[in-house]
């Protein structure tokens, strides 16, 4: 009779093992119906104010929740019983591997070509067969370097967008609740001018292409062009910053935000009224921007829909209707006669304007709450943020599901894209702003510690790519604006 070896032993009891654990795999499953109904029934023999519907639903939620961790326990039982099965393999050449060295990605040095191998082995299938454990709790090892630069503080209330001028000199534009806009030097922090023509809340600022001029929107149900004229002050040398990833954070509480009674804006330059009104919306105007070459502008307002005007003769040249409820942004292709809208019933149009006979429309159905923004990237792409804690980044060659989808911990605002390094920033609920590329791996998160970020809700983030000191501004309801450095390693650029 044929002798049996060590490793077709070794085999055999990992494969009854293995017998073993499925069935009690299957025990589990068959009782869970079982348990869910009994703990049912206990919670019901307790006293509680909430409706049974109300309950039922929690119950059922942390069933899924229970028996999601339940699977995943027995998955690692079963790694555990695959590692034990390989190192009676390698014991037998003299080696054992230890599954909480494996973890670390450690292993021995072995002795033979034929045992190195089998380890790497053993190495790469614990990876594989646990990354979906671990998948969202994975960081980047080479993060991008985020610098507090300089701290616009001026406002008397929230900032709600934030703009970079495209012409010389560059200035920052603010646009607040405080029912002003203003323009700050990017170097210094000073403010330089002061738009007072609102009546309500300046709900966004952009900048004219060629031109010293600017287009706000408002909550008086008007949006305005005007003019300024500003002169840069003499940068001054900057406190030195220390170079963070942002990993830390500390709470700070409201009575540490910047007081708005002791800014700098009362003495600036004021523009007091606008060169043009447009004035067709029946309700708030959120957003507004300037089309391709600046001869024509877009709004979005809380009446459900987008107008398109001339901008010197003032004339509504388009209403754009078709959203279901409030707009809640607008945006303009930097190259072409493209809009694109949102609104808060979750969905985001494009609208066509490069045919003048001809203005379709598409629309893009990906998000299950408001969306706050969608803006145009390099390319074809379009980059969406929403309220159901997602950003997704779609092909305007194929809008039926997005190419990328980045799953977040808190609402999305207004968002922008960094064009030349292809980043996203992503302004929270929760005062975070993130990085990521757009592919969907986050590069850093902004600092919030050492008394530096936002402490309160960010509204907004706007990139200059070609300013040398700030390339990323964000603002938020802590009534400041914040110039930052983001340095992106070469090594994160290639990914």
């Amino acid at each position: 009779m044929p002798i049996e070896s060590g490793s077709c032993a070794s085999a055999r009891q990992a494969k009854q093992k293995r017998k073993s654990h499925s069935l009690s795999i299957r025990r589990t499953n068959s009782s869970e119906q079982e348990r869910a109904g009994l703990q049912r029934d206990m919670l019901e023999g307790q006293e509680s104010k909430l409706p049974s519907s109300v309950r039922n639903t929690l119950l059922e939620l942390f069933g899924q929740i229970e028996r999601e961790f339940e699977n995943l326990y027995i998955e690692n039982l079963e790694l555990r019983r695959e590692i034990d099965t390989l190192n009676e393999r390698l014991a037998a050449e003299g080696q054992t591997i230890d599954g909480a060295e494996l973890s670390k990605g450690q292993l021995k040095t072995k002795a033979s070509h034929s045992t190195s191998q089998l380890s790497q082995k053993l190495k790469t299938t614990y990876k594989a067969s646990t990354s979906k454990i671990v998948s969202s709790f994975k960081t980047t090892t080479s993060r991008a370097i985020c610098q507090l630069v300089k701290e616009y503080v001026g406002h008397r209330d929230g900032i709600w967008d934030v703009s970079v001028a495209k012409t010389q000199p560059v200035v920052l534009g603010t646009a607040s609740a405080d029912h002003t806009a203003l323009l700050w030097s990017i170097e210094t922090g000073k403010c330089l001018a002061k738009y007072v023509g609102h009546v309500g809340s300046v709900n966004s600022i952009k900048f004219h292409p060629t031109e010293q001029v600017a287009l706000t929107a408002s909550g008086d149900q008007t949006a305005h062009i005007w003019r300024y004229i500003v002169q840069l002050p003499t940068p001054q040398p900057t406190a030195d910053c220390n170079q963070m990833s942002g990993e830390d954070e500390v709470e700070v509480s409201d009575k540490d935000e910047p007081d708005g009674d002791g800014d700098g804006s009362s003495d600036c330059p004021t523009v007091r009224g606008p060169l043009t009104s447009l004035k067709s919306h029946q309700g708030v105007v959120i957003a507004a921007d300037w089309l391709v070459g600046g001869k024509q502008a877009v709004t979005a307002s809380w009446d459900r829909t987008a107008n398109l005007y001339d901008v010197e003769t003032s004339e509504l040249v388009h209403s754009l209707t078709g959203h279901d409820q409030e707009l809640t942004h607008c945006c303009t292709h930097p190259t072409q006669r493209l809009v694109v809208t949102s609104s808060r019933d979750t969905t985001f149009r494009l609208w066509d304007f490069r045919d003048p006979s001809i203005h379709s429309v598409n629309v893009f159905q990906g998000h299950t709450d408001t969306v706050t923004s969608a803006v145009f990237t390099v390319g074809d792409n379009v980059v969406s943020g929403s309220d159901d804690r997602t950003v997704k980044v779609w092909d305007l060659k194929n809008m039926r599901s997005p190419i990328a989808t980045i799953r977040t911990d808190s609402a999305v605002n207004r968002i922008n894209v960094c064009v030349g390094q292809r980043i996203i920033a992503l302004p929270h609920d929760n005062r975070q702003v993130r990085l990521f590329d757009m592919s969907g791996v986050r590069l850093a998160r902004l600092p919030r510690s050492n008394r530096q970020g936002h402490r309160r809700m960010v509204c907004c983030s706007a990139w200059s790519e070609d300013h040398p000191i700030c390339n990323l501004f964000t603002c938020g309801f802590d009534r400041q604006a914040i110039g930052w450095n983001i340095n992106i390693p070469a090594l994160l650029q290639e990914k």
